[in-house]
């Protein structure tokens, strides 16, 4: 693939946005994260995105489950990454995402979040070789 794999980082939290960004160039991907306020979130014009990585729990007011439906509806192929401090994936994401992570384990993000969008990919070039 020519292009950087760009991944859409969401959070409520600058820091955490920071963090998870250069988390993500350290494996060679480019991050572009969106901060999620009172007012809700607004996803940037990005011309590809092969990964969302979305911080479960969220301002007040701010489901990441009405999150994950507004991705679902912009990137429906896109492969959505959970990050939260619960030990499972929540019950109302887990239908509509492709995995989830408990934070504090940085290695096994990265890793689940490299294999994401490397099946994601693979998914993607088996389809048009159908075509």
């Amino acid at each position: 693939m020519n292009q950087p794999i760009s991944i859409l980082i969401i959070d409520d939290e600058p820091l955490h946005l920071d963090i998870y960004r250069m988390l993500v160039e350290t494996i060679g991907f480019s991050g572009f994260p969106v901060l999620v306020s009172e007012c809700g979130l607004q996803i940037p014009d990005v011309e590809t995105i092969h990964a969302v990585l979305l911080d479960y729990r969220l301002a007040p007011n701010i489901s990441a489950y009405a999150v994950v439906q507004q991705l679902r509806e912009r990137y429906p192929a896109v492969p959505i990454l959970i990050l939260s401090d619960m030990y499972e994936a929540p019950a109302d994401t887990a239908p509509f995402v492709q995995g989830f992570v408990r934070k504090g384990n940085p290695e096994l993000l990265l890793s689940t979040l490299r294999d994401l969008v490397e099946n994601s990919q693979e998914q993607i070039l088996a389809g048009r070789a159908t075509v």
